[in-house]
């Protein structure tokens, strides 16, 4: 799941996108607003965090704009602007969630996942396919209920393969949702990636199969079914 951060402050922007690919999320960061539409006319985020004060116009304008044309992604207003008013005609605005400056760090990545576990997008709090579990929110895979340690790439490619349990992925969407912009991509990352996870979780005794798509991507099934 790939994110977008909306932020001007370039400190604080380097500090979240920090955070988020430490917790295995990848993250575009951009300081202007129409910076965003430009990367959201590129990729499908699952999450925008934003600040309402940008250099090119006011983020309450941006966030109606989207809502208007029905766009339905996940935004956590992030701004130092405290008063109630301004937190209602955010909400009102259609906004899901708010988190005034300063802030933990761990708080934002915690209310992010939490937007990502909507019913609406993930139905629960964790995937489960087979006799492997992810736990959405510590981000744990466990495999008959004992725990198996899986890097943050190799992770996040289960956990998409998982959200779409029976249908192929397509290896340039997988790819997309890894690496954010500015991250080096080698051409065989991807391969390189699901063959250690494939290793990883045979090893642990996993009754899921990853199937190759020659040319397309990949697929999950359930080999106990």
């Amino acid at each position: 799941m790939r994110i977008l951060e909306v932020e001007d402050e370039p400190e604080l922007a380097g500090l979240v996108v920090e955070a988020f690919r430490k917790a295995g999320t990848a993250i575009d960061g951009v300081g202007t607003l129409g910076d965003a539409r430009a990367a959201m006319r590129a990729v499908h985020y699952g999450c925008i965090i934003l600040d309402l004060g940008m250099p090119d116009g006011n983020g309450i304008d941006f966030l109606r704009d989207l809502r208007a044309r029905d766009i339905k992604t996940p935004i956590i207003i992030l701004t130092a602007r405290d008063a109630i008013e301004d937190r209602v005609a955010g909400l009102n605005a259609g906004a899901d969630d708010y988190l005034l400056k300063p802030f933990h760090m761990s708080e934002l990545v915690a209310r992010v996942n939490a937007l990502l576990r909507r019913p609406g997008d993930m139905l629960g709090p964790a995937l489960a396919c087979g006799n492997v579990r992810i736990e959405l929110a510590s981000r744990e895979v466990r495999v008959d209920g004992a725990g198996l340690t899986v890097p943050r790439r190799e992770l996040a490619m289960l956990e998409m393969l998982m959200r779409r349990a029976g249908k192929v992925v397509l290896k340039d969407a997988m790819e997309s949702d890894l690496y954010g912009f500015g991250e080096e991509i080698e051409s065989n990352a991807v391969e390189v990636n699901m063959h250690r996870l494939r290793k990883r979780l045979a090893r642990a005794g996993a009754d899921i199969e990853i199937h190759t798509v020659r040319g397309v991507g990949y697929i999950l099934l359930d080999a106990g079914r």
